[in-house]
């Protein structure tokens, strides 16, 4: 007999999402060998600036062979470390992402709590707040791979907050008080809202307005307020990006009770491109929040050889700004060639400015022309 997670499908493995990735699988597309096989679309994987990371490799061999000029750092490296992570990765990191806000908002390390990957901070983050019934509010369309991160193993419900292409989905007041109430309804307790910003799947960013009304909402319903930000690194257009953190500074909050209930998720896999390497992290400033995911982080680390190259990697404030000057760059360029792509097509897609998405209007082809 096995447990209740291993014998239901609570996973969301069947989903579409899922599934799609299951037939990409299946018949890959080649432009030689299989050019008529499936094109992987449900990834958001940055591949366009490796060539910078492997660059600064190639001219940085320190921080690849382990040492530190010249002498070896392997022992110190391979022994054990303790869930902390390493301080020097950490103070670059809280760096990095006051450079990507544009310093609007400064980062404490002691703050931030490190994880493999963006799946683990959130799911950790999720414990750390809520209950097995409890639930988030979150804008749609959203990624889909939170049916998974945030529900599976917590117990945790997630309620839409309809959002509508008339409006280029945006949140309202009108649309939060709708699934608070709906959330209400199903006897579910309301302890948070989740965004994505810059938006996943839309590749927009959220404006002062919209953010204003989050954080009245959430003061007003004595709730949380969860931010992913994995993409805020990657806005290559204006309106410019917005961090929580800086949206709260600005209403002057900082000594209020909210500043405790607001958290960012981030990760280095889509502003890097180096999914590979697992890095994510939670930031908050509730004490409590930090020590609890700091302890649950034991099941989730970052290795110390990899915290060791990154912390070299993004030592040098020049590369950082370079780094990003550049990856925006290119990813504006190449978003703008799929639209144009699209647009010969007959496809229409809503103005992005960030992420490595490009939202696609299908209504045309639809038998129904509603507002979805």
């Amino acid at each position: 007999m096995l447990s209740s997670k291993a014998m239901l499908d609570g996973h969301g493995e069947e989903s579409p999402y899922f599934q799609g990735w299951k037939e990409y699988e299946k018949n890959p597309y080649d432009d030689v060998q299989n050019p008529t096989g499936i094109i992987q679309m449900g990834l958001a994987e940055n591949q366009l600036s490796l060539d910078l990371l492997k660059t600064w490799i190639e001219n940085n061999q320190d921080a690849t062979r382990l040492t530190n000029n010249g002498e070896s750092m392997f022992q110190d490296l391979a022994l054990f470390q303790d869930y902390h992570g390493l301080p020097a990765f950490k103070n670059v990191l809280v760096e990095f992402m006051a450079e990507i806000r544009g310093n609007k908002a400064s980062f404490d390390p002691r703050n931030l709590v490190l994880m493999a990957g963006a799946t683990t901070a959130s799911e950790t983050l999720t414990f750390c707040i809520a209950e097995h019934g409890d639930a988030f509010l979150l804008p749609t369309p959203y990624y889909p791979g939170y049916d998974r991160d945030l529900k599976w193993r917590t117990g945790v419900e997630l309620v839409p907050i309809h959002c509508l292409s008339s409006n280029g989905f945006k949140v309202t007041k009108l649309a939060l008080e709708e699934a608070y109430e709906h959330a209400k309804k199903l006897s579910l307790n309301v302890k948070g809202v989740l965004i994505s910003n810059p938006s996943n799947p839309l590749g927009t960013t959220m404006s002062h307005v919209e953010l204003d009304e989050l954080i009245t909402f959430a003061v007003a319903k004595k709730i949380h307020l969860i931010s992913d930000e994995i993409f805020s690194g990657t806005v290559f257009e204006k309106p410019s990006f917005i961090s929580i953190i800086e949206a709260v500074i600005n209403r002057k909050l900082e000594k209020t009770d909210l500043w405790s209930r607001v958290h960012i998720v981030y990760s280095l896999s889509k502003d890097l491109g180096i999914p590979g390497f697992r890095v994510g992290m939670i930031y908050s400033n509730n004490e409590r929040v930090v020590s609890t995911a700091t302890k649950m982080s034991s099941y989730g680390l970052i290795s110390s050889q990899t915290q060791y190259l990154l912390s070299k990697l993004l030592s040098g404030k020049e590369f950082r700004e370079n780094y990003l000057k550049e990856n925006r760059n290119r990813v504006k360029e190449r978003r703008e060639m799929m639209v144009v792509g699209l647009g010969e097509a007959g496809i229409s897609c809503l103005q992005g400015n960030a992420g490595l998405f490009c939202w696609v209007d299908l209504r045309n082809l639809l038998s129904s022309n509603k507002s979805i």
